[in-house]
């Protein structure tokens, strides 16, 4: 597939087709990687890394044990 870069802003964007985002899973909220190996631009979702995960984890702990007191703190 060959596409042209869209004018957005000071900025050029790529437009993805629904189809592409689709297989890939990617919705507005997906994290994406960008790289590049020196000759072709790599478009990826983000994989969470083991140590967002384990945060992510504690996360949801903590709110589970201490989620009211969070939130009478926060008034």
């Amino acid at each position: 597939m060959v596409k042209k870069l869209t004018k957005h802003g000071n900025s050029l964007a790529l437009v993805i087709d629904r189809p592409i985002l689709d297989l890939l899973k990617i919705d507005p909220e997906t994290p994406l990687e960008i790289s590049t190996d020196g000759r072709q631009l790599i478009v990826a979702p983000a994989n969470k890394s083991g140590r967002r995960k384990k945060f992510e984890a504690a996360q949801e702990s903590a709110h589970k044990r201490y989620g009211k007191a969070f939130r009478k703190l926060a008034e």
